[in-house]
């Protein structure tokens, strides 16, 4: 559009408010772009402008978007998956909507309804062609991505669901809520097999990974149903309100590790059977070695907004923040 605004937010100081205003097109075509005092701009090419500010020795390189979807959602989209083959996305939004979409292009496939308030979140199973939704109606919902139809709908939360997670291909799936309790499905029976803790405060995220052959999970108190499917050998990560990243043994419910970080865990992931992150209300990522939750290996902290998700990617991970 010709000029932008930019900020730089270094931790425990005044952030730096700056702009940055194109000036003409070169002969390639590359816009030439000037920064206002105390940003300098860096090597610009048609995707991207690198923008950095040396008196706090950062920099950050912006791309362009490679495609952009206006017209899915009229409001703020709170969460979004993408099918396995890549084929299909999903996503709700704060217009109260959920939609399947083709990822190629954007176009609306499906209209998924019968949520009653907002949906919080979205994902698909492994397969592609079903999709596992939780709302603040305290209602988990498996939705057919070819018709729309809602197929099973699991009811036992006290509060609206937060996050979930998939166990192996599905035969199994996990939910978190605000009424302090991560629960375990049966989707065959549309039942729930198990409460699998309960915090006394709000779960805001889950994640489910394999865990290193070293870690002790502890013991189930009585045999798990044969309805229970791919939950050996395997942790769960529950993000809490109350400040604290909990790791339990998904077969056993025993705990096998709880850390204390500086605010509310908002989400979590599994980078490797070893190596978790979270990310917290005040900014912070936490990579923490499960073998070891005593110390962090490291504390990110780019900016003091909220870190709301976390993806592995290639070597590292990708966080989205609140700014």
């Amino acid at each position: 559009e010709g000029s932008g605004t930019d900020s730089c937010s270094p931790p425990g100081k005044p952030t730096l408010y700056g702009s940055v205003t194109r000036r003409g097109l070169s002969s390639e075509g590359v816009p030439d772009i000037a920064a206002s005092e105390g940003f300098v701009v860096g090597e610009v090419t048609k995707k991207s402008i690198l923008i950095s500010c040396p008196h706090e020795n950062v920099s950050t390189k912006f791309l362009a978007p490679y495609t952009t979807f206006s017209r899915i959602h009229q409001k703020s989209i709170t969460c979004l998956d993408i099918s396995s083959g890549g084929g299909l996305g999903v996503s709700t939004s704060t217009d109260g909507t959920m939609k399947i979409w083709q990822a190629a292009n954007g176009e609306i496939r499906r209209l998924l309804e019968g949520h009653v308030y907002d949906v919080n979140c979205c994902r698909f199973f492994p397969s592609g062609l079903v999709v596992l939704s939780g709302g603040m109606d305290a209602q988990l919902k498996i939705w057919s991505a070819e018709d729309a139809s809602c197929v099973v709908t699991f009811k036992g939360h006290k509060g609206g669901i937060l996050d979930t997670a998939i166990v192996d291909r599905g035969r199994n799936v996990l939910s978190c809520s605000r009424d302090g309790t991560a629960r375990l499905w049966d989707c065959g029976k549309s039942a729930c097999l198990d409460v699998l803790a309960d915090c006394g405060s709000p779960i805001n995220g889950i994640a489910v990974g394999t865990a290193d052959d070293s870690l002790n999970l502890g013991t189930p108190e009585k045999p798990p149903s044969e309805r229970e499917i791919g939950t050996e050998g395997k942790i769960l990560l529950l993000a809490r309100e109350d400040k604290k990243l909990q790791g339990v043994g998904l077969q056993s419910r025993q705990p096998v590790f709880l850390f204390i970080g500086s605010d509310a865990f908002n989400c979590c992931t599994f980078l490797s059977s070893t190596y978790i992150l979270a990310g917290t209300q005040d900014g912070n990522i936490y990579q923490l070695d499960v073998r070891n939750t005593n110390s962090p290996i490291q504390v990110i902290h780019r900016s003091g907004a909220p870190v709301l998700s976390l993806l592995p990617y290639r070597d590292g991970f990708i966080a989205s923040q609140g700014n």
